[in-house]
């Protein structure tokens, strides 16, 4: 996954990181509370055989059991696989806990320029931003920090909002429109604006992502849930299978210790996946929060991994969005160099992107040095009303701009209609059918030539585009050009499907009627006009400069603005689900080696033709017995690094990963644990344990 194109918010702290390990383990003795591992089943029962034993171990103490020291050790081990789960998930909050700290560090006791009455906004008082209600007006002028959450009602302002996106490059708030959202804790610049206050104490941007990012607010996704009730029903299943052996014990005659029972019981049940499952889930929102993604569920972080569909902007997310010059056709009678010194002439006051971008186009494609102006030059800058810009030198008028308002003022500076010359023409054809913008270019009454303006497609979309294809996903541009232009943009950059001249009652109507075919939707917006896109889609990832309406019905944040991140959160999201299935599948393979371990050692007294399932050549049955249960503990603290790192993303098909999984994690759950117990059996034996 290419993660190093965006700047993260907290560096990504090691795993053994005293700062998180240190409190971690301490947490993982609070989590003995009965009461907090009741939230994981499999965690619970674990707990409550284990007191069992330990129980068990202080009678056996009193009255003088036989085999003190190997239940002392079965017990101490027990306690040990309950602390190492607790400590998976204490590390996975430490880190979210060491973001939230931080961000904690930017807010500060700030006081607001209330407004008293509502048809007044120069009178105000000075009031805590904490007693701030809903509904409030404040002044905002430089220097100020924005007292909370609202909506610019009034003015325009440069706003830093570094304390929420980690970026010093201001940005502009006015009301109105689409950029009138302000965040608590950002800074005006410059000019003053009227903010209302739109969240309440407490429940403000930064509050729910201090929430979020601890864990406060985590609830458990549908999958967790679902695979919780699948190992409730596994360990329900081998609870009632334990219960039953101790009958068969009596039938040949002997007897098997609670102690041992417990033992093989813990063994059975999936403990691994059980203790890690929650880490899994803080670590995925941890990875997203790291990107400066803020997800307000587990549920939106799952959905991204199960996306069938993805709705991309054409604009800035598959191009540039910056159209740029990309060539100059003069008309027949007209020179190459003619055209090019005309176009920088005519665009030397057009201070938009495009304008420099013909400028450069001229000064390195075709040579031309920079023209020297008389002293009696009038400049005609580029507006929205006129579509045109160029300069007036004497009697020359030269002129650049939209075709349409370039043959105008050539209508205007001949007194009749113009003709445009079939090369003029051609050429505008020939530009519009490529997917780019043409311009025309005059010198008073005379068409001088077409400048292609090009919205370029970012280089490394298409192959993005191809890795989502081959993981099954459908990628779809939304782009307000016409069907030619669209086309066109969409075949060069390689998406399956495109929506043109679209509406927002397109996009609402496109995500219902996939939806109604079950396949889930990924999209993202910043405007008002999105926002019933982004509440009805499952993934609407709105931008943070994005409007308090977008803000509020997408479920995922991105502070950083680019729209380009939508399809590093699928890949997260699709992180996540890999990690988990990878790890189910390794915690209930690496049972078969268990079976293999205890049973003989459990029933070879009594049924010595079991010895044969005894394949490792382990040395005693306590033996047997104990390096099983270190090992189940062992195994958990190994697997910490890979639950909250994740398992590596890689572009590929459901079936392939499903083989994939099987072959690494699955093969390597029977495999390893083989080895693993053997070698403690040897370790256990020479240090005379068992």
């Amino acid at each position: 996954m290419e993660t190093s194109k965006f700047r993260k918010r907290v560096p990504a702290t090691t795993l053994l990181d005293p700062g998180i390990v240190v409190p971690a383990i301490g947490q993982a003795f609070v989590k003995l509370d009965p009461r907090t591992l009741a939230k994981n089943p499999v965690m619970f029962v674990l707990e409550m055989v284990t007191l069992l034993t330990t129980v068990l171990l202080v009678r056996d103490f009193i009255v003088g059991g036989q085999s003190i020291v190997f239940e002392f050790q079965i017990v101490m081990w027990l306690w040990f696989t309950v602390l190492f789960a607790n400590l998976a998930e204490a590390v996975a909050e430490g880190r979210g806990k060491a973001q939230a700290d931080a961000l904690r560090k930017t807010r500060t006791d700030t006081r607001a320029k209330r407004i008293l009455m509502p048809d007044n906004f120069e009178v105000f008082d000075g009031v805590p931003a904490e007693d701030l209600q809903a509904g409030d007006l404040v002044v905002c002028e430089p220097g100020d920090i924005i007292p909370g959450d609202g909506e610019v009602i009034e003015g325009i302002a440069s706003v830093n909002e570094a304390a929420i996106t980690g970026e010093s490059a201001p940005v502009i708030r006015e009301s109105g429109g689409d950029r009138s959202a302000v965040t608590g804790g950002t800074t005006v610049i410059s000019d003053r604006i009227i903010v209302r206050i739109t969240a309440s104490p407490g429940s403000s941007f930064l509050d729910r992502m201090i929430d979020l990012v601890e864990g406060a607010e985590r609830q458990k996704t549908p999958n967790e849930i679902a695979l919780n009730i699948l190992l409730v029903g596994l360990t329900i299943i081998f609870l009632f299978a334990t219960a039953t052996i101790p009958s068969y014990a009596a039938y040949a005659g002997g007897a098997i210790s609670v102690v041992v029972l417990v033992a093989l019981f813990v063994t059975l049940i999936p403990t691994t996946i059980g203790a890690l499952l929650s880490a899994i889930g803080i670590a995925g929102m941890d990875r997203l929060v790291r990107f400066n993604v803020l997800a307000m569920s587990g549920r939106a972080v799952e959905a991204a991994g199960d996306v069938d569909t993805l709705l991309l902007d054409k604009t800035g997310t598959i191009t540039f969005g910056n159209r740029l010059a990309d060539e100059i056709v003069p008309v027949p009678d007209v020179s190459e160099h003619e055209a090019a010194e005309a176009a920088w002439l005519a665009s030397d006051a057009d201070e938009t992107a495009e304008g420099r971008s013909i400028i450069s186009l001229v000064r390195e494609r075709y040579r031309v040095r920079e023209p020297n102006l008389a002293a009696d030059a009038r400049f005609v800058e580029f507006s929205a009303m006129t579509r045109l810009s160029g300069v007036d030198i004497g009697s020359r008028k030269l002129r650049k701009g939209a075709i349409d308002s370039v043959l105008e003022f050539a209508r205007k500076q001949t007194g009749q209609n113009v003709i445009p010359p079939a090369a003029f023409q051609a050429a505008v054809d020939r530009i519009a059918r490529s997917g780019g913008t043409p311009l025309g270019l005059a010198e008073n009454g005379r068409l001088l030539g077409v400048i292609h303006l090009k919205d370029v497609v970012k280089p490394d979309v298409k192959d993005r585009f191809a890795a989502l294809r081959r993981m099954g996903i459908k990628t779809v541009m939304i782009t307000g050009d016409n069907p030619v232009t669209a086309a066109s943009i969409a075949s060069e950059a390689g998406v399956d499907d495109f929506i043109a001249e679209a509406t927002p009652e397109d996009k609402l109507r496109y995500i219902r009627n996939e939806q109604a075919q079950g396949r889930l939707i990924a999209m993202c917006g910043d405007g008002t006009n999105d926002a019933p896109a982004l509440a009805q889609a499952d993934v609407g990832v709105c931008m943070q400069s994005g409007t308090q309406a977008a803000r509020e019905a997408g479920n995922m944040v991105d502070l950083d603005s680019n729209p380009t991140k939508l399809i590093e959160v699928v890949e997260i999201g699709k992180q996540l689900l890999m990690t988990r299935g990878a790890l189910t599948t390794f915690s209930i393979a690496n049972d078969v080696a268990k079976y293999f371990a205890i049973i003989p050692a459990m029933f070879a007294a009594f049924y010595p033709q079991l010895q044969v399932l005894n394949i490792m050549g382990l040395s005693t049955p306590q033996s047997a017995i104990l390096s099983a249960i270190i090992f189940n503990a062992l195994i958990i603290i190994a697997l910490i690094p890979l639950a909250l790192k994740g398992v590596k993303y890689r572009p590929i098909g459901a079936a392939a990963l499903l083989r994939r999984n099987l072959l690494i994690y699955g093969a390597g759950g029977i495999v390893l644990p083989f080895i693993g117990i053997k070698a403690i059996d040897l370790a256990v034996t020479a240090l005379h344990l068992a």
